[in-house]
């Protein structure tokens, strides 16, 4: 892991940086996590502009929290990650979403970044005034697992969906 990282939010200065980072979650064609990274980026200004309403609460649908999205960004302007905190839960955050979802750049794996991104997002969380968060993941990620544990996650019951697979749950005191 570089030594230098820190959180940005979404921003016109990053565009490159973004839609590279982007591109290469579309070639892998893997499940982009967290959500807000699989939307389309074509319109630029209008997916940094939906960010910024979704985080201040605006014209959010039916059913959806507040929540705050940033950049892990390398000291040479290289998106690594990106992480997505949700100001509160709904039943189902509480059962498979959490409070922060993040994920971190196919290429830039099992370099530590995800552990350094959920610090930062922790400390983002806490100035949110957070008190505990709810962090979760597949129970076959054992990267994500271990990241969260290295955090200070507390593990609580496990969630089982409909399609059998279980999300573990684990809740970290701020």
């Amino acid at each position: 892991m570089e030594s230098e990282v820190y959180l940005s939010r979404p921003s016109l200065a990053l565009q490159n940086a973004y839609l590279t980072f982007y591109r290469e979650w579309v070639e892998r064609g893997e499940k982009m996590v967290p959500w807000v990274i699989s939307r389309d980026p074509t319109d630029f200004q209008g997916m940094i502009e939906f960010l910024l309403k979704n985080e201040k609460g605006e014209q959010l649908p039916d059913g959806w929290v507040p929540d705050s999205t940033y950049w892990m960004v390398t000291g040479e302007r290289r998106i690594v990650g990106v992480v997505n905190i949700r100001h509160g839960l709904t039943e189902q955050l509480l059962n498979r979403g959490g409070h922060i979802g993040y994920g971190i750049r196919p290429s830039e794996r099992r370099k530590g970044y995800a552990t350094k991104l959920l610090s930062l997002a922790l400390e983002k969380a806490r100035e949110l005034g957070l008190e505990k968060v709810l962090v979760v993941c597949d129970e076959w990620n054992v990267g994500s697992e271990k990241t969260i544990r290295k955090n200070g996650g507390v593990q609580d019951t496990s969630y089982v969906e409909d399609d059998g697979n279980v999300i573990l749950r684990f809740w970290i005191d701020l």
